[in-house]
């Protein structure tokens, strides 16, 4: 990916600070953590469990230059996000809000409660937040069968910053309000969750095409980092490599395919307007 000289002054690199971390557990406690939370349950149960609630103190320490640079990337991949949907949202007659994004290790705050490097990257539309904990993409490569390239990391960046578009255009509140009214059973909000996925996905692809046409930021091979990342975080790829099978009726974020299919819908067209992934999915 080519770098460009845009930066955003959005970006809260916490790592390194020192700060409370849960002690106890282990590794294979944050792995299935992490299985759940892909799944879309909720993770605290199981760490929780695995973990005592004493608190400690994490050493401050000084960030090595290769976690200095990607700060650098971190600060570049926003501020490229910023621009491409403050062009966007302005061609739609609206104004966009630039979310914060927090670079963290272990554990953190955020307003939807404590952050732990094991839940994955995610938005909190409480705080308009993107946190990243950069060790997530050790165990995409690790665990799950993705080649991490710095394009694999925007293509995480930009689909977590898809939330927040779909934050500030209602599609969260929309879906919050299905999910709270308890008229839906748990499969059929499963299917919500996946067309809310998916589309996070095609925002992905939009803003890596408008953003390319803009600063041509793509280099050979980096479309295809993302629909490798695109795929080793589909719920088929996931299930299989965690349980053996694969239970579609369990899926929260899309197969690998779907996935891959639209990233690059919102990338072959450009167009936000194309990304109805509620209507396609849910009819």
């Amino acid at each position: 990916m080519r770098w460009t000289n845009d930066s955003s002054d959005n970006v809260d690199d916490r790592r390194g600070k020192g700060g409370g971390a849960l002690v106890g557990g282990g590794i294979g406690t944050l792995i299935i953590a992490a299985i759940v939370f892909f799944m879309g349950g909720d993770p605290s149960a199981i760490l929780n469990s695995g973990m005592s609630q004493q608190s400690t103190q994490t050493e401050q320490r000084d960030l090595n230059p290769q976690e200095l640079k990607m700060r650098q990337f971190v600060k570049m991949v926003t501020g490229e996000t910023e621009q491409t949907w403050a062009a966007e949202f302005q061609k739609l007659g609206l104004t966009y809000r630039k979310p914060h994004v927090v670079m963290f290790e272990g554990v953190t705050n955020s307003g939807c409660g404590t952050a732990q490097a094991a839940m994955g990257p995610f938005y909190c539309p409480a705080d308009e937040t993107v946190y990243m904990d950069m060790s997530f993409f050790g165990e995409m490569q690790q665990k799950f069968g993705a080649k991490v390239t710095e394009f694999t990391i925007a293509y995480v960046m930009a689909h977590e910053i898809g939330h927040h578009v779909q934050t500030l255009l209602g599609t969260t509140q929309k879906v919050d309000k299905l999910r709270n009214s308890g008229a839906y059973s748990e499969a059929e909000m499963n299917r919500v969750s996946v067309a809310t996925e998916l589309q996070a996905d095609f925002y992905a692809g939009v803003w890596a095409k408008l953003t390319d046409q803009r600063e041509h930021i793509l280099e050979p091979g980096d479309i295809q980092s993302a629909m490798d990342a695109a795929a080793a975080v589909g719920d088929d790829n996931i299930q299989k490599r965690s349980f053996g099978y694969v239970n579609q009726e369990a899926f929260t974020h899309g197969s690998s395919a779907q996935r891959q299919e639209w990233f690059m819908k919102g990338y072959n067209t450009g167009d936000i307007k194309q990304g109805d992934t509620f209507n396609q999915l849910l009819k």
